[in-house]
């Protein structure tokens, strides 16, 4: 299976603003609905600690019920799918259907991607940086959104080359523009 790198980052390049905000990036309603069309075949995410910390408020979002279908539906995903967290501090998850793992492998990933029947996600920038030095991601989910940051945490790794086919593009009403990439 591929292994997918998904990411909001702004249009100058950054999943955070220098202050560690990122409520600049949070995807309307028809990007957000778009986004669950991708994320529904992903049968194991991989998270670093961080961003597992922030995606495990899909495990029971407060107000659900009442919640926009998107929303609903997003939740729902995220919980069918499984999760592998690379920390060295967690001991244990707080969510179901995960894992902690307290360093990241590229060969057991490469073992995951040839048994795992549905598709990976890698979450999170740091984490993604070393899959990617590591030739391990297949495919690249860029959504740019329209606003500059001026700094902060890298969508990106630094010092890694990669040649890549653009495979798809999207433009959303809110200016958010969608980039598929697939490694060449």
């Amino acid at each position: 299976m591929s292994l997918t790198y998904s990411v909001l980052a702004s249009l100058d390049g950054y999943v955070e603003d220098p202050s560690g905000r990122f409520d600049w990036a949070a995807p309307d309603a028809e990007v957000h609905a778009f986004v669950n069309e991708l994320e529904r075949p992903v049968a194991t995410h991989l998270y670093g600690r961080r961003m597992y910390e922030t995606m495990r408020y899909w495990e029971d979002p407060p107000g659900l019920a009442g919640a926009p279908p998107h929303i609903q539906e997003y939740a729902a995903i995220w919980q069918a799918a499984d999760k592998v967290v690379y920390s060295r501090t967690l001991q244990s998850a707080t969510t179901a259907r995960t894992r902690i793992e307290p360093e990241f492998d590229a060969e057991a990933v490469r073992r995951l991607k040839d048994e795992t029947s549905g598709e990976l996600s890698i979450g999170g920038p740091e984490l993604a940086g070393q899959a990617i030095a590591a030739g391990l991601v297949d495919e690249y989910h860029l959504f740019l959104v329209p606003v500059l940051v001026g700094g902060g945490k890298r969508a990106l790794p630094d010092g890694v080359r990669a040649n890549l086919e653009l495979v798809d593009e999207r433009r959303f009403a809110n200016g958010t523009v969608y980039l598929h990439y697939r490694a060449a």
